[in-house]
């Protein structure tokens, strides 16, 4: 009796289990399809959304805005320098003036001194000047300085033009601080590059035949040009004048130089008064391409000639004499203070480093002794003397 009670409820439970069930899926609400979206509502709801606004101007860095400051007042001050030459056309038997350079220079004065490299106008015929607004005027060579690879440049132009480049205020450059180029590399003006300054101090050979000593390197991308345009801080004011690259294909390879301002403030205001750059020296007659020296395998710089009149006449100096056998050695420069001098460039150097009035201890070799004598320096009015 118990077996049956048993199966009799379990067979009930499942019947009432099945039923559930059906009940369950009978009664419960069928999932709705999600509506289907074609291709012109979606481009109908990105058209109706808001559109992303532009950055503002002040989410500039202050770091690009101290740059865009200092281009906008600099630029005006930076200008574009071309020259000519007489070319000789063989074939036809005439001379033509053709444009065979081109470079930078920046406005130095309100009197219409424009200051540029003196290998952009090496050479010239005549140089013409375009400023910001592409106005060209001719220009007259005023001076050339070649061992400092400065020339002056002259234009008659509008004053409202004639816009002088800031000079640094003074301080003390560091390796690291920021710098900006602005020229007219490959002809395309008013260009600006920014880089930092790499090393300070450095010598490199200029165009005058000597090393141009103290020079600023930059990694600022300097390109042909370049040359003669302003190296400035981040205050806008001039630190330099790009000059030249280290370079094996001609363009930037991040290492430039430029003449420091404290040589080009020097140098310049000496060829706008006199049309030349004051010479420090002794009063002596030298070869700056030491053939002598060479030929004979001397080392140090021989004295060719002592003027009679001269300032190192009085310090008993040597120089070539005429002998039955022939030209016989005076004194050779071999030192000046404590600097050994073995070649023109040496001597250049250290004279360079003082001013007239300096006193300094000139080392000269003469026959077997070394002779050194207190000699007072001058500002040089003859040309080819040092």
């Amino acid at each position: 009796m118990w077996k049956n009670a048993l199966r009799l409820l379990t067979s009930r439970g499942l019947a009432w289990s099945v039923l559930l069930v059906v009940l369950f899926t009978t009664c419960r609400p069928k999932a709705q399809p999600a509506p289907a979206v074609s291709a012109s509502t979606s481009a109908n709801a990105i058209a109706s959304a808001p559109p992303v606004p532009p950055p503002s101007p002040a989410a500039r860095t202050e770091d690009e805005k101290n740059t865009i400051g200092v281009f906008r007042s600099a630029a005006a001050s930076t200008v574009f320098v071309t020259q000519t030459r007489i070319v000789e056309d063989y074939f036809a038997g005439t001379l033509q003036e053709v444009p065979t350079g081109s470079g930078s220079g920046f406005v130095w004065d309100d009197q219409g001194h424009v200051v540029t490299n003196f290998h952009v106008v090496e050479g010239a015929r005549s140089v013409t000047v375009t400023f910001h607004d592409q106005q060209t005027f001719e220009a007259k060579v005023i001076g050339l300085e070649p061992r400092k690879d400065i020339a002056v440049l002259k234009v008659e132009a509008p004053a409202k033009l004639l816009v002088p480049v800031v000079t640094t205020k003074g301080g003390q450059l560091e390796v690291g601080q920021k710098t900006i180029a602005i020229g007219n590399p490959f002809g395309l003006d008013h260009t600006l590059t920014t880089g930092v300054i790499s090393a300070l101090g450095r010598q490199v050979a200029g165009a005058g035949g000597v090393t141009i000593r103290d020079m600023i390197q930059t990694d600022a991308a300097i390109n042909p040009g370049n040359s003669g345009g302003p190296l400035l801080d981040s205050s806008g004011h001039l630190i330099g004048m790009n000059t030249m690259i280290y370079s094996k294909s001609g363009s930037s390879a991040g290492i430039g130089f430029a003449v420091p301002v404290t040589t080009i403030a020097r140098i310049v205001p000496q060829i706008v008064k006199t049309g030349r750059a004051e010479q420090v020296g002794i009063g002596l007659a030298v070869d700056p391409q030491a053939q002598l020296e060479r030929r004979l395998g001397v080392d140090g710089v021989i004295i060719l000639q002592v003027p009679e009149n001269g300032p190192a006449a009085a310090y008993g100096l040597k120089g070539l004499t005429r002998t039955r056998r022939g030209l016989a050695i005076g004194d050779i420069v071999i030192g000046v203070d404590a600097k050994r001098i073995a070649h023109f460039d040496d001597l250049y150097g250290a004279l360079d480093e003082h001013k007239p009035g300096d006193t300094v201890k000139l080392v000269v070799q003469r026959g077997d002794n070394a002779v050194t004598s207190p000699v007072k320096l001058v500002a040089l009015t003859q040309a080819g003397l040092i």
